[in-house]
């Protein structure tokens, strides 16, 4: 499908989307004036203004304070608030103090997949169909007046014609200077926005705002973008165009990067781009007065990073997940020079647990948030015993061997009569949330989608035994390493090194033990494969979602193997489709120990 740049080549790539003028009856400002030294006389007036932008990032289909996987409002143990609806109460306070036309508010990313709500308007009542719905973040955006945002990896979860599709629907730029078109190399979507903010001194304040995206896209979403579109790293493109902006006449530059601030990849050498390189930007890129960091769902309120090459210190802020928090870049300008000058900047976070929704927003979308509501309660099958991910980071618990049967299940059938049907399937599964639970009697849409809250598909990778021990090895890195006979705390065994649950792998279609007194790289023994020690140079198929198959969490082999089959279903409707089809889910036909944790030999649990 050729790409749709309609709303970008208005202007030409050079040119951004233009600049928009906002003007201030009354601006946050001072004019201080002082005695010139022995004359008697005022010196000349100094000239400041100050503006605030305001910052969200991977909100993740979120608009109401609610889980539509437990179907209740959410609430988490630090009990926070997540949702649109809450952040435009706080963006209302915000406005009424400093003014309106003294603020901007972007976004950095990863806004159209997550919850239930934005999967029904991808999927179910697609955007995209003629006559289709507007999709509830466009319609919350632009209600609470977004000036910009850059897109996210998770933007393309859905293929391009959803994201051009959401894209036509905002009333405001989605940026992306490295996301560019495959054929012509130029960028497929604007790469900054720029606005002017008038004062009261008669000199108006140009801000830009330079838009980037990750760079694992490229193999994240690869049946999606690839010979469509292409990802640079980000310190590349913003040293390309932070100078454009300058000389455009910017008087303040921000970059909104769906990128961590770490200057780590998750994806290993898969790309030679870092994926969480805010950091560098600020590091390298000089002419940079701010960056609103995403995509690593950290809470950073203000982090400070020095510039090599010119010695100024850039602030760094990244508001928690889901609309948890919203990010305040107060900044302090002086005229000096015939231009405006960043004086000061600093940043801080804002709770959306300290205030109500706002009821323009949650009556806007009252009825798609009944629609999908009613759809997730729909019930789909029974179960004969209540299953849950309470305790899957550090037991093989029945609900995980769910998973793994429905994937097992699926990739031997989709080799049936091929050149590897013969090759014994193993699987892969992640503990992706800790509350997940089937429950007894009645199973309904939200319970099955809760065990994969993920867009992930299906594949089956080639593997020898050798590969497939190397691979529980680096996914046994999650343990914090535990000496023999002392007490063991649940709660302080897992996520060794800031390892999420979701980048570690439980397998099944083997038996196997995880030693958490041994080092890291000599923790997996007794592996057998049918009551035999696993034989390095047997072959076997491992059935794998296409994050982790394409490298993501850095597992070995993996990314390098034989693809063997693919399909294009998420694996969550892979599990509603096999629940349905069965009718009643039986944990006693499938679930089993086959792996466990221990010291020295000795069981922990």
């Amino acid at each position: 499908m050729p790409l749709n740049r309609r709303k970008f080549l208005g202007t030409s790539a050079a040119t951004g989307v233009g600049v928009a003028v906002t003007g201030a009856a009354v601006a946050p400002s001072t004019a201080s004036a002082s005695v010139a030294h022995g004359s008697g006389k005022p010196a000349r007036r100094t000239r400041r203004y100050s503006f605030t932008v305001l910052g969200t990032t991977d909100l993740h289909g979120n608009v109401f304070n609610w889980d539509y996987f437990t179907d209740k409002e959410f609430d988490d143990k630090d009990h926070n608030d997540v949702g649109l609806a809450k952040i435009s109460t706080l963006v209302n306070r915000v406005r009424k103090e400093k003014g309106r036309r003294n603020t901007l508010l972007i976004d950095a990313g990863d806004t159209i997949q997550g919850t239930q709500l934005s999967y029904y308007y991808a999927k179910v009542d697609p955007i995209t169909a003629r006559r289709g719905p507007v999709h509830p973040m466009a319609q919350a955006m632009n209600a609470i007046g977004y000036d910009a945002a850059a897109l996210g990896n998770h933007e393309f979860n859905y293929g391009i014609p959803v994201l051009r599709k959401f894209e036509e629907q905002c009333d405001f730029p989605l940026l992306g200077a490295n996301a560019l078109d495959a054929k012509t190399q130029r960028p497929a979507f604007p790469p900054y926005f720029m606005k002017r903010l008038r004062t009261p001194h008669g000199r108006d304040v140009k801000v830009a705002v330079l838009g980037l995206t990750n760079p694992g896209i490229a193999i994240w979403d690869k049946a999606n973008v690839q010979g469509k579109m292409t990802f640079p790293g980000l310190e590349e493109q913003a040293a390309k165009w932070v100078p454009r902006l300058r000389s455009m006449g910017a008087d303040v530059v921000i970059v909104s990067a769906h990128s961590g601030s770490s200057g780590t990849s998750s994806y290993g050498d898969q790309l030679p781009y870092v994926e969480n390189a805010a950091g560098l930007v600020a590091e390298q890129v000089p002419g940079i007065d701010a960056i609103l960091v995403g995509h690593a769902h950290t809470e950073i309120p203000e982090y400070f990073v020095e510039n090599k090459k010119t010695g100024k210190k850039v602030v760094l802020s990244e508001p928690l997940k889901w609309g948890q928090r919203l990010t305040l870049f107060d900044f302090d300008l002086v005229w000096s020079k015939g231009r405006w000058t960043v004086e000061k900047v600093g940043a801080k976070v804002l709770n959306s647990n300290t205030v109500e929704e706002d009821r323009k927003v949650t009556r806007l979308l009252a009825d798609e948030h009944k629609k999908v509501v009613a759809y997730v309660n729909q019930v789909i099958g029974t179960s004969t015993a209540a299953m849950s991910t309470a305790e899957g980071p550090v037991k093989d618990v029945a609900i995980i061997d769910l998973i793994n049967l429905v994937q097992r299940e699926t990739v031997a059938e989709a080799l049936k009569g091929g050149a590897y049907a013969s090759l014994p399937v193993l699987s892969q599964a992640s503990c992706f949330s800790r509350t997940a639970q089937i429950p007894a009697g009645e199973v309904t849409i939200r319970d099955a989608a809760g065990l994969y809250p993920f867009e992930n598909t299906l594949e089956a990778r080639l593997l020898t035994g050798a590969q497939v021990k190397e691979y529980l090895e680096f996914s046994a890195r999650y343990y914090v390493r535990t000496p023999a006979g002392g007490p063991v705390d649940p709660a302080k065994l897992t996520n060794a090194d800031g390892i999420p649950d979701y980048n570690y792998d439980a397998v099944s279609g083997l038996t196997y033990e995880i030693d958490i007194a041994k080092p890291v790289g000599s923790r997996i023994v007794n592996v057998q494969f049918e009551g035999r020690e696993l034989d390095p140079k047997a072959e076997f198929v491992l059935a794998v979602n296409n994050y982790r198959a394409s490298g993501g969490g850095n597992f070995p082999h993996i990314a390098k193997a034989k693809q063997l089959w693919a399909n294009s279903e998420e694996i969550r409707n892979t599990i509603i489709g096999w629940v349905k089809a069965k009718g009643t889910v039986d944990p006693g036909q499938f679930a089993s120990v086959d792996w466990k944790l221990t010291r020295d030999g000795m069981p922990v649990f």
